[in-house]
């Protein structure tokens, strides 16, 4: 049979033609007819690139498009619901599965339910704030007394020694923004285990035993020492001989942003035999831990990693997105990679980040199946590098980045980078032959191919672009009726609000141009055009993720390969049969491990930021984060799909099934019918809410008292603000919002991290004045002229174990050095400067200076500094208003309260 090609022109402008669905159409005019281009074979030339447009001459059946093979819209939509649905399935049981059921506690194994009583004892001991007795001395009385009975244990072949670190030092970060940090006689717990006869070389094993205020820190990160505690046990009890040393760091100031790590490597004698580490750490409570950052370079470590862990979970996607700054927050890693130069490997717990940083942090919410997990994983990883001969000579392996990622967590695949470049190109250049195949072929063998190709690539983005404008204004009107977050405590509402509108949109575009643009196009041809337009979208991205050297490029080659192989498997029946069912089956099976795949990183990336944007602050609104990444994921998923709306016989069902789904969810939403937060015992989604009660006095050049006030400061940590509290708690609204003092850095408020960017709304309740028995001092102890004309002035403090200093330079000053950090002031993001200060026990006075340039006198003077006293633990903890407020919230809130003081000063 041979086909007519219209001229474009034509298409356009008919204006009574063939209906899709409808009968055999009218006889077209004869200047229709004369205009149509010359026949060509329909399943010719190019790879079946050939036009196949109707011949639409005297109502003959041939007007009709394809009969016969068009798909059943129902069978259609149906069958790919169950396909992907099946393939969650699948995903999810993966996740469910942490290790293979078998013996645990034998000689030389791992046995969880010891660590779990390590970690109940731990956590019995209730919040560990730097600083605090239950950190400084329960906390490490206990580890010493389990580390001693441990060494009792230990096999002759080995030598245990311990020894408790204090350290004081400095050290600017660009985390948060960028501020600095000073630390005075905090703790580290360090053992060593080692040969009997000595080690040159060790490995580092990392956890931190202390927590958040008013969190017991099951999973963040006490479930971590409790490992590493029964790994310490087993190795000193094993009869097999270890090579290098494995040095276990129990650190007791991470929560202080990284600071015990920075003690130990740069202070203590042991950080020089150091070749790698391990760090163990969590943004979520139990499941399974999920390598997420490794290096840098150094591929034998991901490869010790792939050779030993027995129940392996780690994926360079994680590191990339991890280490582009996206999710706030930051472990020990930065800290041994940046200040110690030394390569690791960064675990973490990741399910269930809604509980994290909270009271519901307990341990019985952590399963020992994950605890068996993490345990078996660590040692086989520690042991096969205290006994490679690698590790000796990790400088010498330092060379490139790698790939890896498991598989549904039965197996990582790992490989260089340079390869993954190699292996990427010659992917791309497959679709290149493909592609220019068809396109370089003459236009009498391919009819309008290019043409077409080309129009429906700018239909595609067209819906693409067209879909996530449409999602973004859901997710902006829901954000302004103040109806944020709805889908926190029930995830399938986004799915049915965002995902649904996307795909209804990117269908109701591809319809259209169907209907309108490709009228009397065979609809197999316009499954392949639409095919071929998916592969080079992903091809595009391939080569784009490739040449900015991202390891991620990966994914992309998956889905470029996998489906051009099975394009070039089914491409014979299509031609001959259509879309018929073994057509369907062949091509789902050919998809299968891209999109399980995609699947698996889907979970993971909704598994992590879903309750991140819960605690986010009050600057982003969460729904147009998640409405954003859910359409992306929507049209990654619908890529190798919107070939079939042009082979199915309809969308009218599906596009209205959609729309229905999606108008529905929307005006619930708008109601208000899906609450954010939850109290469920058994699956708590808290609203996170910081309450300080503080007193505030503002000090003129004069050193006089010119402003004295005290309140309850109030933050919610996400977008919704109070507007859900308010019910609850009337006094809490708009009416006393918190006022910036303009001229007072970080807006004259005791900020406990930089974090006033990213929270802007907070209120500020009226309450009497608060009366610490350990009053934070600090005065001016001297101010001098340098010989380089600048004004150095000292300062000293003295307080709880947290306090945070800020400085603003007046116009016309600069503040040029400082007494800490690397000696070079770091501004936090506004322009202020901010210091993070903690102590541990017994610790001496804070004594620091600041140096300012003065390029002309000003008579508000130099600079304003301020100081915020927290006090996070005892009895100058809390305050009768502060706890009556506390007990008055939802219990579906975490509310996490300390009392401080703030003093302002002008010099």
């Amino acid at each position: 049979m041979e086909w007519g090609s219209e001229s474009a022109a034509v298409r356009r402008h008919r204006v009574g033609g063939e209906r899709r669905d409808g009968p055999a159409a009218a006889p077209p005019p004869e200047r229709e007819a004369g205009a149509q281009e010359p026949l060509v074979d329909g399943c010719g030339g190019g790879g079946g690139g050939g036009r196949t447009r109707k011949r639409s001459l005297g109502g003959s059946s041939g007007a009709r498009r394809d009969a016969g093979t068009g798909l059943s819209e129902a069978r259609a939509a149906l069958g790919l619901a169950l396909y992907l649905l099946a393939l969650r399935t699948l995903v999810q049981l993966s996740l469910q599965q942490l290790v293979l059921r078998g013996a645990a506690g034998h000689h030389g194994e791992f046995d969880a339910l010891q660590a779990r009583d390590y970690l109940e004892h731990i956590t019995s001991i209730g919040p560990r704030t730097t600083g605090s007795p239950e950190n400084e001395i329960l906390t490490v009385h206990y580890l010493l007394e389990q580390i001693k009975l441990i060494e009792v244990q230990s096999n002759r072949l080995h030598k245990i020694s311990v020894d408790v670190q204090r350290p004081t030092g400095s050290f600017s970060i660009d985390f948060l923004g960028g501020f600095t940090s000073y630390y005075d006689n905090i703790t580290n717990v360090v053992v060593k285990l080692e040969p009997r006869d000595g080690a040159q070389h060790a490995v580092l094993a990392n956890c931190h035993f202390d927590s958040v205020a008013n969190s017991p820190g099951a999973s963040d990160d006490a479930v971590s020492c409790s490992v590493m505690l029964e790994v310490l046990r087993v190795l000193s009890t094993s009869s097999e001989a270890l090579h290098h040393a494995v040095i276990f760091l129990f650190n007791g100031a991470e929560e202080n942003v990284l600071q015990a790590s920075h003690g130990f490597i740069t202070q203590h004698p042991w950080a020089s035999l150091i070749r790698a580490f391990i760090n163990l750490e969590a943004a979520g409570v139990g499941g399974k831990e999920l390598v997420f950052q490794t290096g840098p370079e150094n591929p034998w470590l991901v490869q010790a990693y792939v050779s030993a862990a027995k129940h392996p979970f780690a994926s360079v996607v994680a590191q990339e997105v991890f280490q582009s700054g996206i999710i706030p927050s930051d472990t020990d890693f930065r800290i041994y990679r940046d200040f110690g130069n030394i390569p690791g490997i960064d675990l973490a717990f990741i399910e269930n980040g809604y509980i994290y940083h909270t009271k519901y942090d307990t341990a019985d919410r952590i399963l020992t199946d994950s605890i068996q997990r993490a345990g078996d994983n660590i040692l086989a990883v520690l042991k096969h590098l205290a006994t490679s001969d690698m590790l000796a000579a990790a400088s010498k392996y330092r060379h490139g980045n790698m790939v890896f990622f498991d598989v549904l967590g039965l197996f990582v695949i790992a490989y260089p980078s340079r390869i993954g470049s190699i292996i990427n190109y010659m992917v791309v250049m497959g679709v290149i032959l493909y592609l220019g195949k068809k396109l370089l072929q003459p236009k009498h063998k391919t009819g309008n191919y290019k043409k077409d190709f080309l129009c429906g690539l700018g239909i595609t983005l067209i819906s693409w672009f067209t879909s996530l404008v449409t999602v973004l204004i859901i997710a902006v009107f829901i954000s302004l009726i103040g109806q944020s977050l709805s889908w926190y405590n029930h995830f399938y509402v986004s799915v049915c609000l965002y995902g649904t509108a996307t795909v209804a949109k990117i269908i109701f575009i591809h319809t259209l141009a169907k209907r309108f643009y490709y009228m009397n196009v065979s609809d197999q041809y316009l499954g392949e055009v639409f095919f071929d337009i998916s592969l080079f979208v992903h091809c595009c991205f391939l080569v784009t993720l490739t040449y900015q050297g991202l390891c991620s490029a990966f994914i992309s080659a998956v889905w470029v390969a996998f489906p051009l192989l099975t394009k070039l498997c089914v491409h014979k029946d299509f031609k001959q049969h259509g879309a018929q069912g073994k057509f369907i089956a062949f091509y789902l099976l050919g998809m299968f491990i891209p999109y399980l795949y995609a699947l698996y990183l889907i979970w993971a990336v909704f598994e992590m930021f879903t309750p991140i944007l819960g605690r986010s602050g009050s600057e982003i609104p969460p729904d147009v984060v998640l409405a954003s990444i859910l359409a992306g994921c929507t049209m990654i998923l619908s890529s190798y799909f919107i070939n079939f709306i042009y082979l199915a016989k309809s969308t009218k069902k599906t596009m209205l099934t959609l729309t229905l789904v999606c108008a529905i969810t929307f005006l619930l939403v708008c109601s208000g019918t899906f609450f954010p937060y939850s109290s469920n015992p058994a699956n708590p989604k808290p609203k996170r809410v910081f309450l300080q009660h503080v007193t505030r006095t503002f000090h003129d050049l004069e050193g006089n008292a010119v402003k004295r006030d005290s309140g309850i400061w109030i933050n919610g940590f996400d977008y919704t603000g109070m507007s859900h509290i308010t019910p609850h708690i009337p006094e809490i609204n708009d009416s006393i919002r918190a006022h910036c003092e303009e001229n007072a850095p970080l807006c004259g408020f005791p900020w406990y991290l930089p974090v006033h960017f990213l929270i802007r709304k907070n209120w500020y309740l009226p309450a009497p004045e608060v009366s610490p028995r350990n009053p934070a001092h600090f005065r001016l102890i001297s101010k001098e002229q340098t010989p380089w004309d600048s004004i150095k002035l000292t300062f000293e403090a003295t307080g709880p174990s947290h306090m945070s200093f800020y400085v603003r330079a007046h116009k016309g000053s600069t503040l040029s050095q400082w007494s800490l950090g690397n000696g070079t002031p770091v501004t936090s993001k506004g322009g202020d400067y901010f210091v993070f200060y903690s102590h541990g026990l017994q610790a001496s006075a804070w004594q620091f200076w600041i140096e300012v340039q003065v390029s002309e006198e000003h008579p508000e003077g130099m600079v304003t500094v301020a100081i915020a006293a927290h006090y996070l633990s005892g009895e100058d903890k809390r305050s009768p208003q502060l706890d009556a407020l506390k007990e008055r919230f939802p219990d579906w809130t975490f509310p996490s309260a300390w009392v401080c003081t703030y003093d302002l000063f002008v010099f």
